[in-house]
Formats: C-alpha cells, sequence, structure tokens
C-alpha cells in the first residue's frame, strides 16, 4: 500500500479545512467590509496566508483562529486605505416611523447601513462578537488586541450605532441593550 506524501497529506488537509469553514469566513469577512466582492477577496487572501503558514500550524484545530485572524488584520488595513474614507450618500434618509411586521427587512437595512458607517476597529469588534459570536478573549486575539480594547470598541460602537438609529424599540430587538448584556 502506498502512503501519501506529508505534502499530499498536507494539502488535503487544507482542502478539507477549506471546504468546511469556506461559508463561515465568508460571512464573517462580508459583515466587515460590506461588499460580496472584496469579501470574497479577502477570504481568498486569508487563506493564501494560512495555506503559506499550515505545515507551521502544531494545531491544525487552530487553522480557522488563523485564518479568522488574517481576515480580521487584512480587513482592517484595508479599511484603513483612502479609497475606504469616502462618504457613502443615500437618495433620503431613511424613514423613521414605527416599523410594522413588515418593516423589519427595511429596519434592519438601515442597521447595516449604520454598520457600514462605523470605523473599522469598532465595526469589526462588533461583527466578531455579536454576529460571529465570538468571545471577548477570542475577539482580542482575532483583532490582536487586549480584551479590553475589545470591549471599549464594542461599547463605543453600540452607543455610535443607538445615537445614529436614535430610540426605537425595534431596535431594542436587534442591537444589545449594553455591551455587557452579552458575556462570557
Amino acid at each position: 500500500m502506498v502512503r501519501p506524501q506529508p505534502r499530499e497529506r498536507a494539502r488535503a488537509e487544507f482542502a478539507e479545512f477549506v471546504s468546511a469553514r469556506s461559508a463561515a469566513l465568508h460571512r464573517a469577512a462580508y459583515l466587515m467590509v460590506g461588499d460580496v466582492g472584496l469579501a470574497q477577496d479577502l477570504v481568498q487572501e486569508a487563506l493564501t496566508k494560512t495555506y503559506v503558514a499550515w505545515p507551521r500550524l502544531r494545531d491544525k484545530a487552530n487553522a480557522e483562529a488563523y485564518t479568522r485572524k488574517a481576515i480580521t488584520t487584512t480587513a482592517i488595513s484595508w479599511m484603513r486605505r483612502k479609497s475606504w474614507a469616502g462618504e457613502r450618500s443615500t437618495d433620503a434618509p431613511p424613514d423613521r416611523g414605527t416599523p410594522g411586521h413588515d418593516d423589519g427587512v427595511a429596519s434592519r437595512e438601515w442597521l447595516w447601513a449604520a454598520l457600514l458607517e462605523l470605523p473599522p476597529r469598532q465595526r469589526t469588534a462588533i461583527v466578531l462578537r455579536y454576529y460571529e459570536d465570538l468571545t471577548e478573549a477570542q475577539t482580542a486575539d482575532a483583532m490582536g488586541c487586549a480584551v479590553g480594547t475589545v470591549k471599549s470598541q464594542v461599547s463605543a460602537g453600540l452607543a455610535r450605532l443607538r445615537d445614529r438609529l436614535g430610540p426605537s424599540p425595534v431596535w431594542d430587538d436587534i442591537l444589545p441593550l449594553t455591551p455587557t448584556a452579552v458575556t462570557r
């Protein structure tokens, strides 16, 4: 019986990892950058970095954490570039009427637009904490910062979102009341 070479085995392990986790990684990237094409590019770049580092990863179970960190740091560096600093204009401000059942989608669209207006680190912290459901420690590891920084970025981001969106009982269902409402 012919045994696969270590390089072939590593390629197969990496291909299995990509197949199993690429959808979740793409979702996280999309939430960070807000554009499908850029998210695909971001995931591709992060997976390239992971592939290069694959032989050095001691525990392949940490491959997703490594890739998420690559996505996060790359997204933040992309968002810091001047091309990301432009304003986003709309034809008209969103209606602030009391939303009903059929306005749920519009409310989430408005929240999404407000999320895209946050500074990169605040947006990333909120996406990783609340959309990806990472702990504060996991978020800090992915962002390459201290847990206290995650807490302050989430707090400031949620405060900006609440100020931007104004008071509404609908937002209480979408946004956490305080950054400490969900703790781990």
